[in-house]
Order: structure tokens, then sequence, then C-alpha cells
């Protein structure tokens, strides 16, 4: 049902329409007169004095101290109150409302009801979706990214148009090319998916002052766990079971919520829709209380994805009152409601005998630490830092630099045969732009969006540089292409000196709630391609603009199309970043996050079938570059760049010895692995590992070196598993050195069939670059 938050959906629907009117033109919005209001934020000392005797307004004193001085003074219906998404305000404390639902993926969304644009701040700068910012392989743009994200959202703070509470990144694993919301993660790989949630969380709660226990904003790492069906042929996340192996949850589909809690002390974790073999994410003491606060000790709230409560019990009938859900769900450690169905059940929760105040106690004071950390109740937010941000901050030139950048350098060159990419400015006297994506603005801005700065389409890109004929090839400009217009196309195509063809997706195709049964181009897509194609007598590029993989290997196929780009959803300057990759001014960097797939894999594997690991017995090829034994039309990692690299290992171990203490089970028995956590032994032990790299192109460029590890064959490991990575900058003919520190518990570790981390002995093969370097690890 998610009734509040389809309902929210439904209040966009206007706004999207007519940013898909607008799409086809560069806009630029500027901030325009209209009223200013003042954020919300609770003891305001010079307008109600009487705080000021208040502990939890006192800021000598630690949050903790705060926050039980805070509880103790509020009667158990206010309580309530604070349990919910739109929490109420207490009036004769000085504590006003509070709208925790805020939305930052990839910019200020106004997805949720925390933010609003309006004259003040009519736009704020949309980056690309996570899917092709983590194409860039490059940490430090990911927290820039969540940093300029942060900037803006204090500044639109100040001006009482957003919140302090943001419900990103979403860090679940794509692990099957159909789904919807894929074009949201960071890919298909735990390594990848953890690194870009750390940094992105980092940027976003990080302050400048130093003050480490104080957010900028605070973050939230969504949505736990095994969590990535949404609708697929009538099956839906609301009641969806994932039956998942103990082995895949730790070794797949944890490690990036365990790497935002534990490495980037993220402010909050989102509990999922869906169940894991059997129980409600949401009520699941397990995995809530559990791991999330107790294992992995989480300093901050829980909070539940919007209506997910209604779900467990009007979807999953997993409970038999609306009061044993709302116990069920604050047992089991959830501390926030994105609904209402907290604020409705949980007193009658109290007067069954269901839940003890101590634990609503608990909940509450988990979501005013947060606020406490955020500043909400230290007063006039214009006199603390960040206070003198306003509109001036946001959609900034740097800002907006740093959108077109991060769209650059995650842009992935898939095919480029001799003599077609990069094109010359100077040499082409017509360029002919064909497709239906060519002169769209906002199917580049992609899902939880918010207004963006400005619009530069892909024709308007290319237009700045070349003089361009436009056709989109499809009837009405559609990525159904139904039909293809090829015959018009054609013409332009035959006339122009080359020809990009910017074909794709978009949210009518996968999105949030709809995802995929084919994984080819839709409609008539390919026909116009090939038809294009066959008449063209310069170069023909084919851009791909989608969040997930396509089947496009007739195109692969075909050396007519000279050029294949994957653009993702490039965000608000997608258009000028193609340009720039396209006409060589930048050098192509990027590198596929995920697996593209031929469309017999969707056609063979159920989507709910959650088992990352292939099964010989039943014909189950596996799922992602890990497990996935079949034909790929590319594969995780693969992307081109105008110069060519060459690798030389400088130093690596050929040997490691893992001493083992006296009468250790291993001396005396043959093993296939030791433990990984617990072993003394084993800790601290770290190699290094250097790689020298050469640029040997004419073109300055960046170029990403991976470390793969493809470990003994002992616990169902992975064929091939991502440890680090690297980014380096090289001008031509320079080289540069890599290093990487290998450390033995951490990287040459697999998670066994029960979920234990254990160090694979025997003979590990890295992978380092496009070099092979064999290490055995023994005892």
């Amino acid at each position: 049902m998610a009734l509040t938050y389809n309902n929210m959906k439904k209040q966009h629907s206007v706004l999207l329409c007519f940013f898909f009117i607008l799409s086809h033109f560069a806009l630029e919005f500027k901030p325009v007169l209209a009223q200013t209001t003042s954020p919300a934020f609770a003891c305001d000392v010079a307008n109600n004095p009487g705080v000021k005797n208040f502990g939890f307004c006192d800021v000598s004193l630690d949050v903790s101290a705060r926050v039980n001085d805070l509880v103790k003074r509020l009667t158990l219906e206010e309580k309530i109150t604070m349990l919910v998404n739109t929490a109420g305000s207490v009036s004769r404390l000085g504590i006003p409302k509070y709208e925790w639902w805020s939305e930052a993926l990839h910019g200020i969304s106004y997805t949720g009801p925390g933010v609003k644009f309006n004259g003040v701040v009519p736009g704020a700068t949309s980056f690309p979706q996570p899917i092709l910012t983590s194409a860039s392989f490059n940490e430090t743009l990911f927290e820039t990214i969540g940093k300029a994200v942060s900037t803006e959202a204090r500044a639109m703070y100040n001006v009482g148009l957003a919140g302090l509470t943001y419900w990103s990144p979403n860090v679940n694993i794509y692990r099957d090319p159909r789904w919807g919301r894929g074009q949201e993660t960071p890919g298909e790989d735990p390594t990848l998916a953890s690194k870009y949630g750390v940094a992105y969380v980092k940027g976003l709660q990080q302050r400048d002052d130093g003050k480490k226990d104080m957010l900028k904003v605070a973050s939230c790492c969504k949505h736990y766990t095994a969590y990535d069906v949404d609708d697929w042929k009538g099956i839906q996340r609301y009641n969806f079971n994932a039956k998942v192996t103990q082995q895949d949850l730790d070794d797949t589909f944890n490690p990036p919520f365990k790497s935002c809690v534990v490495d980037g002390n993220v402010a909050s974790v989102m509990c999922s829709y869906n169940q894991v073999n059997g129980k409600p994410t949401c009520g699941d003491h397990d995995l809530l209380a559990g791991v999330i606060r107790g294992q992995w000790k989480l300093n901050g709230y829980i909070v539940t994805d919007c209506d997910s409560l209604n779900e467990i019990y009007w979807a999953q009938h997993y409970t038999k009152t609306p009061e044993e859900t709302a116990a069920l769900s604050l047992n089991s450690g959830l501390d926030l409601n994105c609904g209402s169905w907290l604020g409705k059940y949980t007193q009658g929760a109290v007067n069954q005998g269901l839940v003890n105040e101590s634990v609503i106690d608990r909940a509450v004071s988990n979501n005013f630490a947060t606020l406490m950390r955020l500043g909400f109740f230290d007063g006039d937010p214009k006199n603390h830092a960040y206070g003198s941000l306003g509109p001036k901050d946001v959609c900034s030139p740097e800002h907006q630099e740093l959108a077109r950048e991060a769209a650059r350098q995650g842009i992935v060159l898939l095919k480029n045969s001799a003599g077609s990419l990069p094109l010359s400015p100077k040499s082409i006297k017509s360029l002919a732009v064909i497709g239906p994506n060519a002169n769209v603005g906002y199917t580049m801005i992609g899902s939880y969006e918010g207004t963006p700065c400005k619009l530069t389409t892909p024709l308007q890109g290319l237009n700045a540089s070349v003089a361009t004929v436009y056709h989109p090839g499809c009837f009405n400009a559609s990525v159904s292409c139904d039909p293809a217009l090829a015959d018009d196309a054609k013409k332009i195509a035959a006339a122009a000196d080359a020809v990009v063809l910017v074909m794709g997706s978009d949210q009518s195709v996968e999105r949030e709630s709809k995802d995929r049964v084919n994984i080819t181009l839709p409609g008539q897509q390919s026909l116009l391609i090939t038809e294009v194609a066959s008449v063209s007598k310069g170069p023909v590029i084919l851009v791909i603009m989608s969040g997930g993989g396509m089947d496009v290997q007739f195109a692969v196929d075909n050396p007519k199309v000279t050029s294949i780009v994957w653009i993702g959803f490039p965000g608000e300057d997608g258009g000028g970043a193609l340009a720039d990759i396209i006409f060589g001014y930048y050098n192509p960097s990027g590198r596929l996050p995920m697996t593209w797939y031929p469309q017999s894999y969707a056609d063979k594997v159920d989507m709910t079938n959650m088992n990352m690991r292939a099964d010989p017995k039943t014909g189950f090829p596996g799922r992602s570059y890990r497990f996935y034994k079949g034909p790929t039309v590319f594969n995780f990692g693969d992307g081109l760049s105008y110069s060519n690299y060459k690798h030389h290992l400088v130093q690596a171990p050929k040997y490691v010895s893992i001493p083992l203490e006296e009468g250790h089970a291993c001396r005396s028995t043959r093993c296939k692995s030791i433990d990984a956590v617990n072993e003394q032994s084993c800790s601290n032990l770290g190699y290094d590992i250097h790689l020298r790299v050469k640029n040997v192109g004419k073109m300055s460029g960046s170029h990403t070196v991976f470390l793969f590890t493809s470990p003994p064959s002992v616990h169902n490991a992975p064929q091939k598993h991502l440890l680090e990575f690297q980014k380096i900058h090289l001008t031509p003919q320079s080289e540069g050195i890599v290093k990487f520190k290998l450390d033995v518990c951490k990287h040459l570790s697999v998670v066994d069939e029960v979920g234990n981390k254990k160090v694979a002995l025997g003979l590990h093969v890295l992978h380092i670059g496009d070099l092979r370097h064999s290490l055995t690890v023994r005892i």
C-alpha cells in the first residue's frame, strides 16, 4: 500500500510533467524576490528566555546528558509524536515541529516533504545518478559531491526550505539487471558500494571545524537489507520474501551497510519493505537490535522505509493487530517511522502491555541525540557553524562545474574502432544527432531528483562545438520508439560527416516500483540504430542513456557502429559532459560498475532467486562478475580510454606465512582456512603492492587501477573479487606509482557457508591492472 509514500509521489507528478516539457531547453534558474522563512530549531533563548534553564538547551553538557534531561520532561503522549517523520511540537518546552524526511541521493531532492523550492532557492545542483558517479571509481569524487550537497542542504535549511536529515545514500547491491532502482546504487560490487557509501556519508556528515561528534547534515544508508525487487511480473517489494543464505547476506548484501556504520559513522540506517527469510526487516530484532545496534554499534537512529509498518500488517499479514505491528517494530530496535503508524498505534500497544515506555524512551533518545549532534537544540543556527550559508551557496559555479566533472569521470567508452572517437570539431562540418534521448534534459536527472540549476541536453552540448542536424528517430521522441522513424533519420545521417545516436531508457522503463522484463533497447531502437548505421559514411557513435545495462550485442558486432558510450543518467550538465568526451576535450576514464548481460539471462533467470552463487545442478548461472558463469555483453570494470596504459609490477609478496600459536588445530590437521576475526596471529599482517603505470598515449588522462583476487576454491568463494582501486592521472608518456596496502585478514578472507570470515589458505591470484601475480598463503 505505502499510502504516504505513494501520495507523495503523486504530488510530484505535476512537477515531473513540467520538467518533461522543459527538458528540451537549457535552463538556468535565477533567484527572484520571494519571502524567506526561518529554519526550525529549538532552544531559542532570544525569543523565549525561559528555555535557558532547561538542561537540554545547555550546550556545555554532553549529548547524552542533554537527551536524558529532555526525555524526562516529556509525557508519553509527547514522546509518541516524536516517533514519526513529521514529528510533533512541544510548545511548553520551545520545541517546534520537525520534518525528518528529506532526500539527497544525487543533490537536494523534492522527493520528500522536508524540501521545498521557491523563488528564494529555485533549484539545486543535480549531480549524476550514483550508478554513473560510481563508474568513476574515485573515492575523492564521491566525498566531494557529498560535501557540495551538504553545503546546499545547510544553505536551504537556513532559509527554511530544507531539513537536516537526509535519507541517502542507497547502498543496495545492484544484484539483477532488471531492477528499476539500480540507477540509485553504486553497482553490483560490495567493495565499491562500501567505499561509495562511506565516502558519500563522510561528505554529507563531516564538519569543517573538527567536531567529530557533531554533524553537518545527517545521512542514512538504505535499504537494509537484501532489497532489490520492486515490481517484477506482479511480484512487489511490499510482500516479497527474500530467501537469502547467511553466506550471501554477510558476503554480498550487508557489507555496504556495515561499512556505512563502522567506517562512515552514518547517523541512520533505513530498514526495507521486504521480508528476509520470512521476517519483515523492520520487525526483525536480530537484524536491527542484534546487528545494526549490537554488532556494528550504530551511533544514530533506525528508520523505516515509508509506510513499511503498513505493509507488515496489510500486505504481509505478519501481525494480527496494528498495535502488535507497532510493538514488534519498536521492540526490534526501530526508532523512527516514516509514516503515521507509530503515531496512531503506539499508545494502544502500551495500554495492552505489548511495549514498555522504556523502549519508547530508547527510540526517542536516539532520534533526539541525532538532532543534538546537528545543532537543532543549540539555538539560532545563524550563530553557529554554517549559519552564514544561504541562497548564494546553492547552484554555485563550483558545484555546477563539479556536476559536469562527475559526469565526465563516470562516462564509459565501451567500443571505439580506429578512426572513430574522438571526433575533431574542426573537421566535422555537419553532425547528425538522432534518437529519443538526444534532446531531453529531464531524463538525464533520473529519479529522486530535485529542480536542477540548469539542463544541458546532449544536442545542446554537441551543438556548442559543431553544426548539428537533429531528428528524434522515434515517434513522439519517446524511448518506447514505436514506431521508429528510420527513413527520415537515414536521410540526415547519410548527409552528415558523423552520426551520434542517443538512445536508451528513461523513468518509464526503469525506476522505483518498475522493474524491467527485457534488458534490450526499448521498442524499435535497435532497428533504428542498424538502419541509420547502414547509410552513414562516417563514424557512428551509439550513446546509451540508462540506469541499467542493455543487451546491445548487435551493435558491438556491427562494424558500422564504430563507438559505444554509456552515460547513465548524467545529471544537469550531461549534454556538456558528453560533448567533452566525444570531441576529445576530456579523456574518458569511466569503468562499468555492473555486468551487462544478454537478454537470454533475463529469459532464463528468475529475478526473485536471491542466490548469488552459481548452481550447476539446477543450471542457475549465478550473479555479478564475482559468481556469474555465462556470456556477457560487457563486464564489470570494462571501459576504454583515448590513451593506452602499461603496467609494471614493482613490488608484491609471493608468500604470506601466518604464524599460529602452539597447539592450534591447524598445526596437526590440514585446514582450508583459518578464522579471520579472532586469530591474533592473523592480525596486523600487512604487505605492500607497488605498481608502475605509464601513459603511453598522446593525451593526458586518468586511469583506474583495480586490485582483484581470485582466491582458492574454498567455501564456495568468489571466482574473482575486487579488493581495492585507485585512480591516477598521468600526462602523455609520464608514469607514476600506485601503492596498495594488502591486509591479510581483510583482503585475503572469504565468507564461509555460515557467515564467518575466514582467511583462505593456498594459492591466491592477484589481478593488478592487466597483470597476474600468484600469492600463496600458508601457515
